[in-house]
């Protein structure tokens, strides 16, 4: 059975590529949501400035749709970083922890994450910063099923 050629890739191989979106595609759209949340911008919002719908932004953002060149600059300009932002290989991130960029970031696909961070950014005691980070693990560690030691501070 000979297979009908579309391009240069047969319609097997092109069947293949449209199932499930690729994870690049997947890293840029996480990317671009998760500087959204940073934005304090609704997928709405991004898609006026746009001129799309916010169904395309979700889709944009799962990696369902691939983010052309000049609307992926556009994004850039309203998020306000640059391009390369969104295209930067995680492999290549220079972070302290070793998981790269997209790790950095996965906590942000939230907005509720997003507010935490905003709101521990304006403490300005380090004691109460230091008490919030120590609350929110002992929360964490609860809902995981095990606690966290508390460590002793001096005062």
């Amino acid at each position: 059975m000979v297979k009908k050629q579309i391009g240069s890739r047969s319609s097997t191989q092109r069947d293949q590529n449209t199932r499930s979106p690729d994870p690049r595609d997947r890293e840029v759209g996480q990317r671009i949501r998760a500087q959204r949340l940073i934005c304090n911008m609704s997928q709405e919002e991004l898609g006026d400035q746009l001129g799309i719908t916010f169904q395309q932004v979700q889709k944009y953002e799962k990696g369902t749709n691939r983010v052309a060149a000049g609307r992926l600059i556009r994004i850039s300009e309203i998020l306000g970083v640059p391009v390369g932002f969104f295209l930067e290989n995680p492999a290549q991130a220079d972070l302290r922890d070793g998981e790269g960029a997209s790790g950095a970031l996965s906590f942000l696909k939230t907005a509720g994450a997003v507010r935490l961070l905003r709101a521990y950014a304006t403490i300005e005691t380090a004691g109460v910063r230091q008490s919030l980070v120590e609350l929110a693990e002992q929360i964490a560690g609860r809902e995981a099923g095990r606690t966290q030691p508390r460590k002793s501070r001096a005062n």
